[in-house]
Order: C-alpha cells, then sequence, then structure tokens
C-alpha cells in the first residue's frame, strides 16, 4: 500500500496532480465565494469552510468508488443518435444549473444594492450549503477522471486532493473578500462560471472545448481587469485633488 512513497514516478505524478485539483477548483472557490456573499458576514467564513470540506469528501468518496465511475461512461440511451451516459447527464445537469444560477446572480447583481439586501437576507446557510453540494458532485466528477488519468495509486490520489482543498481553504477567503470588495471582478467572475456551465453542457454533448483555451480566456480576462483595477486606483487620488480644489 504505501510502496508509492519510495517511487520518484509517484511523488511527480502527486505534485502534478496537486497543481491540477488546485487549477480544476478555481472555478468551485469562485462559485463557493459568490454563494457564500449571500449570508450574513458571520456565517461567511464558516460556510467557505464546510462548502470546500464537502467538496473534498465528495471527491475522495468518489474516488473510492473508482468502478462506479468507469460504470458512468457507459451508454445508458440514444437521443437524436447521440449517445447519453451517467456522465453526460451529471455533466448536463451541472452544466444548466450553473448557468441558471449564475445567470440569476447576474440578474440581482444589476437590479442594485436594495434588491441585493433583500435576496440575501433570504439566503440561509442551509440553502447555500445544498448549492454548494450540487455543484460541487459536478465539479468532483471532472477533478476525480483527470485524478483517475493521471495518477496509478489511489493513495496519491487522495492526498493531491487534501493537499489542494487545504490550500484553497486557506486562499478561499481572501478571494471571497476580493470578490466581494470589487462588483467589476463579481461580474466577471459570473461570466466565468456562465462560461464553465456552458463547457460543461458541451461535455454531455461530446462536443469538447479544450480546457486550455477556457483557462487562456479566464487568465487573460483577469490580467485587463487587474490593469482596470490598478488604473482606476491611480486615477481615483487625482479625482479627489481636483474636487478638493474646486
Amino acid at each position: 500500500m504505501f510502496d508509492w512513497i519510495f517511487s520518484p514516478e509517484a511523488w511527480i505524478a502527486l505534485a502534478t496532480l496537486t497543481a491540477l485539483e488546485i487549477v480544476l477548483g478555481i472555478d468551485n472557490i469562485i462559485f463557493v465565494s459568490i454563494l457564500v456573499g449571500r449570508l450574513p458576514l458571520a456565517q461567511r467564513q464558516k460556510a467557505r469552510m464546510i462548502g470546500l470540506g464537502l467538496a473534498m469528501l465528495m471527491r475522495i468518496a468518489l474516488l473510492l468508488s473508482l468502478a462506479w465511475i468507469m460504470r458512468l461512461t457507459t451508454p445508458l440511451f440514444t437521443v437524436l443518435a447521440q449517445e447519453i451516459s451517467g456522465r453526460d447527464i451529471v455533466l448536463l445537469v451541472g452544466g444548466l444549473f450553473l448557468i441558471a444560477k449564475s445567470t440569476l446572480e447576474i440578474h440581482n447583481a444589476l437590479e442594485g444594492e436594495e434588491h441585493a439586501a433583500k435576496e440575501a437576507l433570504a439566503a440561509s446557510l442551509i440553502s447555500v450549503l445544498i448549492q454548494i453540494a450540487i455543484i460541487d458532485i459536478v465539479f468532483s466528477l471532472d477533478s476525480v477522471i483527470t485524478a483517475v488519468g493521471m495518477a496509478k495509486h489511489v493513495p496519491v490520489m487522495v492526498l493531491a486532493i487534501v493537499i489542494s482543498v487545504i490550500i484553497m481553504m486557506f486562499a478561499a477567503r481572501a478571494i471571497g473578500e476580493f470578490v466581494d470588495a470589487h462588483p467589476t471582478v463579481k461580474m466577471l467572475a459570473l461570466s466565468f462560471l456562465v462560461l464553465i456551465g456552458v463547457a460543461l453542457v458541451g461535455e454531455g454533448l461530446d462536443l469538447h472545448i479544450p480546457k486550455g483555451y477556457i483557462y487562456f480566456a479566464m487568465a487573460f480576462s483577469v490580467v485587463v481587469e487587474l490593469l482596470n483595477l490598478r488604473l482606476r486606483k491611480r486615477r481615483q487620488p487625482v479625482s479627489l485633488h481636483k474636487t478638493y480644489i474646486e
């Protein structure tokens, strides 16, 4: 069971898989951060930790059910000459849920602060955790399939998942507070979730969109937004100075 400890190949796989799990988990952090922002301030950190903990347990449980995971790729039925498997159904449902939820959040953000405040009051810790758990299943499935394809040893996969989730737990609060403090960043994050939802629906219909293109588009948009934030920050003192002189 512990033979992999003395294998350099296993350690390389662990490092690579941990990095990939963190990259694949970024969209999960964004989703958790936006949902948690609907809760009272005192409950947000608790919800982040529970949400990411659920993600970790979900991924480990799926890993320990490898035979079941493999059966998910077996076609169940055919629709318009398109074979549909259990994995396709999960991706389709998850993608549509992500698109619907992100679109609703964008609508709430555009309705203004008063409408957003009413929505925040209506949100409860349990309802937020249920939504996180639903989307965790989709993100975990994608993550586990990647892990199965990369590593040969189950302990290596489990360890990579645990390490990546611990790292994400430390980063989740900072990311959440940054997103909450910058409305344009929140809108960009919601747009990313719509994009990821479309990609999941495409995957469910066997329309494979290379993830490299999606991550490049997201990274490019983040760089542009960071430049905009820096530009606005530099202009703000100048505007205040002109107002003071007038």
